[in-house]
């Protein structure tokens, strides 16, 4: 699996201003909709519904909010690169400044678990993430991203 099987350059969104996690998955929410037709309202319940269950705050200044929404046809993602970090209720207690969502069909088990990895494995760099931080383009990120 590859990061472009779920996220494309106008999914990238730098320099995103937010003050709170409710306001990030909000933020997250309405470009989803606007990308897959969804009703925000759903993947927002659906993200605060999985936030309820544990932090997607993994630390190290990351989140990787995620979930399954029945309706959903193929895996999506957008990444958020913050102005300044925000507190996320993370398992390190440090705020958050790049998030990366994931949503996924109802049914897309292992596919689900493979995009998650996926994402885990590239934000799991310090060198990449610190060039995730300091980037200023999208086009920028998405190749930060692509990067093996």
């Amino acid at each position: 699996m590859e990061i472009t099987d779920f996220i494309e350059p106008q999914r990238i969104h730098i320099g995103v201003k937010a003050t709170s996690k409710k306001q990030i998955l909000e933020v997250l929410a309405r470009n989803s909709s606007l990308e897959t037709g969804l009703a925000e309202r759903t993947i927002f319940d659906v993200l605060i519904e999985r936030e309820r269950l544990g932090t997607t705050g993994v630390g190290r200044r990351i989140a990787i909010p995620h979930g399954r929404i029945a309706r959903l046809k193929a895996l999506h993602g957008i990444f958020l690169q913050l102005d300044k970090p925000v507190a996320f209720d993370s398992i390190d207690d440090e705020p958050v400044d790049l998030i990366f969502l994931l949503l996924a069909p109802k049914g897309a088990g292992a596919e689900h678990l493979k995009a998650l990895s996926k994402i885990s494995r590239l934000l799991s760099e310090s060198d990449r993430c610190e060039r995730l931080r300091k980037s200023e383009t999208k086009e920028k990120v998405f190749e930060i991203l692509k990067e093996r």
